[in-house]
């Protein structure tokens, strides 16, 4: 899904169904070359407040290195299913790899905690709708 060719097609809602809650209201894609190598940096901890996210696809793992906060890491593979999670990685630090994930999710601080997100949930991600993506 190359999502990130408009403006308001980029940001999509993040909904665990296995828990029913939302775990971003307003994340961005990363789904091209750029867009997935910049991924966060130059983003100041201001942007770490719950609702936000960025997926990153494909992603195999992240790093923060070069980041100014930490994150909450949530590994999907291609069903949308979680495969992997990592609480807390702070800066300058390398994520897991994990062969089994096909996009990886980047959430505020205990935002894994906060939605009770585990391995084996299913997570629903679908575009906001325009009157929600322009704000």
């Amino acid at each position: 899904m190359n999502v990130s060719d408009s403006t308001e097609a980029s940001k999509v809602y993040v909904y665990n169904r296995t828990r029913e809650t939302f775990v971003a209201t307003h994340a961005k894609v990363a789904d091209g070359y750029l867009s997935r190598l910049i991924g966060l940096l130059g983003k100041t901890p201001r942007w770490a407040r719950p609702g936000h996210g960025l997926w990153i696809v494909p992603s195999h793992g992240v790093h923060t290195i070069g980041m100014l906060f930490a994150l909450d890491l949530i590994f999907l593979d291609r069903n949308k299913v979680v495969v992997h999670v990592e609480e807390h990685l702070r800066p300058f630090r390398i994520s897991k790899v994990s062969l089994k994930a096909n996009s990886v999710l980047e959430v505020p601080p205990h935002t894994v905690f906060r939605t009770g997100t585990r391995v084996g949930d299913q997570l629903e991600i679908s575009q906001l709708g325009p009157e929600r993506a322009a704000s």
